[in-house]
């Protein structure tokens, strides 16, 4: 890839004007989840510009640009605490001397440069945040070389100074990166983190690539599971040039055993959440690293035909449409150009087998067996007929599958109606099946 000809409008700039926004459609910036790499998790406020640089060399040297991870973001604390007499924001003299310098160094490894600023007076570290210079900062962002931009929701003006509700707060950079946009051609792809409110989806699609839909996530099971119970209830947010964001990828972090981070990794994955790394690169495991790289499940994530999530089909341990952050919605599936995939989850606490009837999916067609392909396993596994059993699902783990048409299925079979059918299956002369 070629960073360096930076001449494109990404979608997720704002309610932009009519010729902008189509360019940004037709260009198909901003049309897939982000992969990369955030600085946060793994370090919070101790960066610079040589480790961010290591960090992208590691990404090169462990193969995950070659898988599709070809973003490097700045977090927090860049900046330094005071901006220019002039109203600038300005990068720290002594951790990052040169941000354009920076840029070139990621465009030239072949990855595209993130920042992050803040919709309000400050950072959330108490950094410059953008509030009432975003052009100016947009403008800054652009002139050092920067493609993405994270903006985060703390130190909130008193309301008698922004006058604005949470869209408009938003909107206001929204704005800002395209004016910068129509004065410049580039632009930064953008991604709100308004965090902690769910409700976010309803607008955050107007004008941002993503959204933060919960709060910050921890290295541990509870977070894991909380999470996905919140996006369960609103997957239909999620197309091309926007979508949920469930927070970085804690893959190699803190506690989580292997079959929790691969649960992580493929809801994460599936309902297609940009996907953002915040390991340590230097000290995450080869079995970790398998993880981030399995390319079946990455392929679904970036589908350029289904721009869509993959939904609850069944609750399963709860209700339908239980709000439960220990035991959150279990079967899953959605279309993909490869075919329909299944995502299944075992919330308890020790192996359980997970089983489904085909038609509970509404991507599955009645009468037709399908094959199975494992997208963990990479093995095609026969076929199934009207039903799927999964066997001894570890605690905390998942199921990821891929089905296809494989022909009619078996003649004879009884009952000749399967599922939630049967009780309204009824022979052509009126006649009932019992």
């Amino acid at each position: 890839m070629t960073l360096s000809m930076r001449t494109f409008v990404a979608v997720a700039v704002g309610i932009l004007s009519a010729a902008t926004s189509a360019n940004a459609i037709t260009n198909g910036v901003g049309k897939l989840p982000v992969m990369g790499y955030n600085a946060w998790n793994a370090f919070a406020c101790n960066v610079n510009d040589t480790l961010i640089i290591q960090t992208a060399k590691y990404m090169k040297e462990y193969g995950l640009l070659d898988v599709g991870y070809n973003h490097v973001n700045l977090d927090d604390c860049w900046a330094m605490k005071n901006r220019s007499s002039t109203g600038e924001v300005m990068s720290d003299s002594i951790r990052f001397p040169s941000m354009k310098k920076l840029t070139d160094q990621l465009h030239a490894l072949g990855f595209y440069a993130g920042i992050y600023s803040d919709s309000g007076w400050f950072t959330c570290a108490g950094y410059p945040g953008s509030f009432m210079h975003e052009e100016q900062d947009a403008m800054t962002f652009q002139s050092w070389g920067f493609d993405f931009l994270k903006y985060d929701n703390c130190a909130i003006p008193f309301d008698d100074i922004i006058r604005e509700g949470m869209v408009g707060k938003y909107q206001r950079m929204a704005d800002a990166l395209a004016a910068v946009a129509k004065k410049t051609g580039t632009t930064l792809i953008f991604s709100l983190c308004e965090w902690g409110w769910s409700h976010v989806w309803l607008w955050g699609a107007q004008f941002s690539h993503s959204w933060r839909i919960d709060g910050d996530i921890a290295p541990q099971w509870n977070s894991i599971s909380s999470i996905i119970n919140s996006v369960s209830f609103i997957t239909q947010a999620t197309n091309y040039y926007g979508r949920n964001d469930l927070d970085m990828l804690e893959i190699g972090n803190g506690n989580l055993t292997y079959d929790e981070a691969k649960t992580h990794f493929t809801v994460w994955a599936l309902v297609k959440a940009p996907l953002l790394i915040g390991t340590n690169l230097a000290t995450i495991s080869q079995e970790m690293l398998s993880i981030l790289k399995n390319q079946e499940i990455i392929a679904v994530n970036q589908d350029p035909i289904y721009g869509t999530s993959i939904s609850p089909f069944r609750w399963g341990i709860n209700p339908d449409w239980t709000y439960d952050a220990t035991h959150p919605a279990q079967y899953w599936s959605g279309p993909s150009e490869k075919g329909t995939v299944f995502m299944l989850i075992n919330t308890l606490n020790e192996p359980a087998n997970l089983s489904f009837n085909l038609t509970e999916s509404p991507w599955i067609r009645a009468g037709i067996q399908y094959s199975v392909r494992d997208l963990w396993t990479h093995t095609n596994n026969g076929t199934a007929v009207r039903s799927f059993t999964a066997m001894n699902v570890p605690a905390h783990g998942v199921v990821a599958l891929l089905l296809n048409e494989d022909g009619n299925e078996p003649a004879g079979l009884v009952p000749p109606c399967a599922g939630e059918a049967l009780s309204q299956c009824t022979a052509q002369d009126g006649t009932k099946y019992s």
